[in-house]
């Protein structure tokens, strides 16, 4: 690796940059409806964004010694057309910028991408949690419609996830 790890007062100074950061989110985005603090895991926060598209969206920080890995859940294993919603999904991550599509537990389908620690700044964390708030919202619906056409057929209603 060509980058040292982070020391111990960069990570403490890290974490209060985003502790910051994120508690001016709460008065500043109104689509943030919660901030939560991981008990278990150190250095880990939950953001849930409220969607237009799907309901609800969590993005998980965590940080590292070497890098902030960001990532959200975006659709669980599909009961349809596997090959057709991997082709999709590999075909807009062609266009995605900082963070990919990709295949997590369960086969559940994720959103994942990581910053080296030195970059990371509040301009950084708006763009992140942006970009992740807006590739939900524009590719939730076609990939739920291709993953699950079945249950869609026999459920209109369809339901947020």
């Amino acid at each position: 690796m060509t980058r040292e790890a982070a020391t111990q007062d960069e990570l403490d100074a890290l974490e209060q940059l985003i502790d910051k950061w994120l508690e001016a989110q709460k008065q500043e985005l109104p689509i943030l409806r919660e901030v939560v603090r991981d008990a278990d895991i150190p250095r880990r926060w939950y953001v849930r964004l409220e969607g237009e598209a799907r309901d609800v969206s969590t993005v998980w920080f965590t940080l590292g010694q070497r890098t902030l890995k960001y990532e959200t859940y975006f659709l669980p294993a599909p009961e349809n057309n596997r090959e057709k919603l991997f082709e999709l999904l590999l075909r807009r991550n062609y266009d995605l910028v900082g963070a990919q599509f990709g295949i997590g537990p369960e086969e559940a389908i994720f959103l994942t991408g990581e910053l080296p620690f030195h970059a990371v700044d509040e301009h950084e964390l708006d763009r992140i949690l942006g970009s992740i708030w807006e590739f939900v919202e524009r590719h939730w619906s076609a990939a739920l419609r291709i993953g699950f056409t079945e249950r869609l057929k026999n459920n209109p209603q369809g339901g947020s996830h």
